[in-house]
């Protein structure tokens, strides 16, 4: 070889040395920082690792599975490569935060006078935890690294989870939630987009195998095939998405989940390898875990704010969450909880008043129902709530 052609390849060595180097050096810094704010996991992946995910969107959203959550239209070319929604990107971080709970959460199920609130909403909205934690992470790497950042967490039209998965902090599993091998399904997830040139770490495989027992817990029929969930019929959405009257076809099924379902995150065989949280802060409130039925009923709008403040659950409004209760309330066979739902058959919000009023026909007998029927439902004035006042 010409000696000015080993020169060459001397430098380009010596390049990809340095840019090794500083690569992994990064890395450190950035795992160092984020387990120093509560991290669990933290990995590394490109722009282009997910390169089916639009391609799978696009079918999601053809079928219409994503229900009435145009939000995922509308930001669905964003979604499908990151590069559409920061072109300049270059590698993208991904951080998970263990939530996992104290206890199984399918045991509030059981007390039908009490309600259940998914584990993940048991406190402070964790979308204001992660990001400022993220916030804080990427400004010192900037500093750092000279190099650009934005951070997202799942309000953005990021797909966090295959991202998640090309990184290798996880896979996702049949429920189409993460799960990782050594938290389970409890993860909260965050990311860091960066200018920076960073290597990339393995992507995880899928150790799902034959289990289907998230398929077959889900109350309401949600998992049409395997990796697959029609939002339309998942529990989830119906308490915190969905706007209206819960269709009726689900209101058996839902039982006493008032905000979110954790049936198929908590019946995944991974979680017994799964940690408590480690973040104090993502621990559950202790009024939040197994709350009565009688006090939620009572609250107004003030008292629901009050006592949600800095809860996801808020974000859903009274009337919405109020819609939920009651309709536990109705599968509760409690006869205690007839007195407060009566209270709000005449409530000003007609999704509340509906939902009431199915409550009434599932607590009393049919003399009981039709005497408040004459007083009340031949008044009524929206469709919705007649339909329901029809229907009992």
């Amino acid at each position: 070889m010409p000696a000015g052609q080993r020169g060459a390849l001397s430098r380009r060595r010596i390049r990809f040395k340095m840019g090794h180097t500083r690569s992994e050096k990064l890395k450190r810094f950035l795992i160092e920082e984020a387990k120093s704010v509560g991290f669990d996991a933290v990995a590394f992946t490109t722009p282009d690792a997910i390169p089916e995910a639009g391609a799978r969107l696009r079918e999601y959203l053809a079928q219409g599975n994503h229900g009435t959550m145009e939000w995922m239209e509308e930001t669905a070319e964003r979604r499908g490569d990151p590069r559409a929604l920061w072109p300049e990107v270059r590698s993208i971080i991904m951080l998970a935060m263990n939530y996992g709970p104290e206890r199984d959460p399918r045991a509030v199920l059981t007390r039908k006078d009490r309600a259940a609130i998914s584990v993940y909403a048991q406190n402070r909205d964790y979308h204001d935890i992660i990001k400022g934690k993220l916030k804080h992470i990427a400004s010192r790497f900037a500093a750092r690294a000279g190099s650009d950042v934005k951070v997202f967490v799942d309000t953005a039209p990021v797909m966090e989870k295959p991202l998640a998965e090309a990184a290798g902090i996880g896979w996702q599993g049949k429920h189409t939630n993460l799960v990782s091998r050594e938290f389970g399904s409890w993860l909260f997830l965050g990311s860091i987009f960066t200018t920076a040139e960073i290597a990339p770490d393995e992507a995880e495989a899928d150790h799902c195998g034959s289990c289907r027992a998230c398929l077959d817990i889900c109350p309401t029929q949600a998992f049409p095939a395997p990796y697959r969930l029609d939002a339309r019929r998942c529990i989830s959405y119906l308490t915190i998405e969905n706007k209206g009257p819960i269709p009726h076809e689900f209101r058996k099924a839902i039982g006493n989940r008032i905000y979110g379902c954790d049936d198929c995150l908590a019946v995944c065989p991974w979680n017994k390898f799964a940690q408590l949280a480690s973040e104090m802060k993502l621990k559950a409130r202790d009024d939040l875990k197994a709350p009565r039925l009688a006090d939620l009923l009572a609250l107004d709008d003030a008292a629901f704010r009050a006592f949600f403040s800095g809860s996801p659950v808020k974000r859903i409004g009274r009337d919405r969450f109020l819609r939920n209760v009651l309709i536990a309330a109705g599968n509760s066979e409690d006869g205690d909880l007839l007195a407060p739902v009566e209270q709000l058959l005449a409530d000003p919000s007609p999704l509340v008043r509906g939902a009431a009023v199915w409550a009434l026909g599932q607590l009393a007998g049919p003399e009981h129902v039709a005497g408040w029927r004459k007083r009340l439902g031949t008044q009524e004035k929206d469709v919705t709530v007649q339909a329901e006042w029809e229907a009992n």
